[in-house]
């Protein structure tokens, strides 16, 4: 019941930002600032990179919302702009380092990662990584991972199925 009073709250949310509302696109941001950025993270293993990318997303959302057609799709249309963004990051982050340019740190942010689920989703190929991290971390629906990633429902069911096999194996093969 309460995800049901949620999902209702953001979408009239949603419709009195698209009216121009500055609080209520106030309160979008707020109630939905930590799960972007969560989910940017999971992408690209970076805190700042995370930043940037739910930064350039809200850009995204910001400049879109008036063409969302069905303001009942929004959690799956801004993890679609969040994953595009993440996925715009690492593909820039990689020419980067082909050419030879490293990536800078700040070793007072950098985070002990224990040994676990983080580090073997960072191993899965992205495609699999973002449907594990909807899926899983993020709760969303199969139909929702489809709107999100725009793709049929069927390939998000093979995705999924594919990711969690080879996340087992990296399971087996790193704690046995």
């Amino acid at each position: 019941m309460k995800e049901e009073t949620s999902n209702l709250f953001d979408q009239l949310l949603v419709m009195d930002a698209q009216q121009g509302d500055a609080k209520a696109m106030e309160k979008l941001v707020r109630r939905w600032q930590r799960r972007l950025w969560q989910h940017a993270f999971r992408l690209t293993a970076d805190e700042q990179a995370a930043w940037d990318v739910t930064q350039q997303s809200w850009l995204g959302i910001i400049r879109g919302l008036r063409r969302l057609h069905d303001p009942a799709n929004f959690r799956a249309w801004a993890y679609r702009i969040t994953t595009n963004k993440s996925t715009d990051w690492i593909k820039k982050s990689n020419a980067l380092k082909q050419v030879g340019i490293e990536e800078v740190r700040d070793p007072q942010h950098k985070e002990k990662k224990d040994t676990g689920i983080e580090e073997l989703l960072e191993k899965l190929d992205m495609r699999k990584r973002v449907v594990l991290s909807l899926y899983y971390l993020e709760q969303l629906s199969i139909a929702e991972i489809s709107l999100a990633l725009n793709i049929p429902q069927g390939t998000v069911k093979s995705r999924l199925n594919s990711a969690r096999k080879e996340l087992k194996r990296l399971w087996q093969v790193h704690f046995e």
